[in-house]
């Protein structure tokens, strides 16, 4: 079965909006273990705008499942946070520090030479090194030959055509073309960014080998609304009894 990885960036935005420590990231963690996921991730961005390094470093205290940090390894202080907390799993993201949110994957003719001993310097510390790609197959290729364990395919372009219901079909092609590639010559294979419970079964199932997805906007947005109903219902009867 392919593994979930629960992405706990949005519970620190929402944290930071009050200096309160609510919702509290590592009950959070705790929440998403207890409810079976395979592992935590977390993209601390040089402005701690939500997850903080703190946040990292408390995580890796408590975690019983697999710790993967995301984020730019030419920006902020992720390298030096790497180096301390070596997580099971460094994913690489080519975002810039003002960045909504990573839309791109790597482009390996610009970037391979920088990546290359950062690479290397991680997969020493006994850290598995996935590069986030779009699906294509030369940057896949150029993604082997530096090094990387895996590739995190970049999946908004699928969420996007599944969400306006255009290209579906083609879209889905052309990632399992580049995952079918990135599995024949020896990439992991991981995915991310927009998946949520209406598009995500259909992409695995489309989809060869993927051994990993990180969820998060979407996952803590739907569960606002599976838990919202409970939830109003536990404050009223607080109120009723009291």
């Amino acid at each position: 079965m392919t593994k979930l990885s629960v992405n706990l960036n949005k519970i620190a935005l929402l944290r930071n909006q009050r200096n309160i420590g609510i919702p509290d990231v590592l009950e959070s963690a705790k929440t998403v273990i207890k409810a079976g996921a395979h592992g935590v991730t977390v993209h601390p961005r040089p402005d701690e705008r939500h997850i903080r390094y703190d946040d990292a470093r408390q995580l890796k205290k408590m975690l019983t499942v697999e710790f993967n940090i995301e984020g730019n390894p030419f920006t902020g202080k992720l390298m030096e946070l790497l180096h301390e907390l070596k997580p099971d799993q460094a994913t690489l993201v080519p975002d810039t520090p003002g960045a909504n949110t990573s839309d791109h994957g790597w482009n390996l003719h610009q970037d391979k030479e920088r990546l290359l001993p950062v690479i290397r310097e991680l997969k020493d510390l006994g850290i598995r090194v996935s590069l986030f790609m779009d699906p294509d197959t030369t940057g896949i290729r150029m993604a082997g030959e530096i090094g990387a364990d895996r590739i995190e395919l970049y999946t908004e372009p699928y969420a996007r055509a599944f969400r306006t219901n255009e290209n579906v079909a083609q879209t889905l092609e052309r990632f399992a073309a580049a995952a079918g590639f990135a599995n024949e010559i020896g990439l992991g294979l991981n995915a991310g960014h927009d998946l949520n419970l209406k598009n995500l079964g259909k992409f695995c199932s489309t989809v060869p080998g993927i051994l990993e997805v990180s969820i998060g906007h979407a996952l803590i947005a739907e569960a606002l609304q599976t838990g919202l109903y409970n939830t109003v219902k536990e404050y009223l009867k607080v109120l009723a009894q009291s």
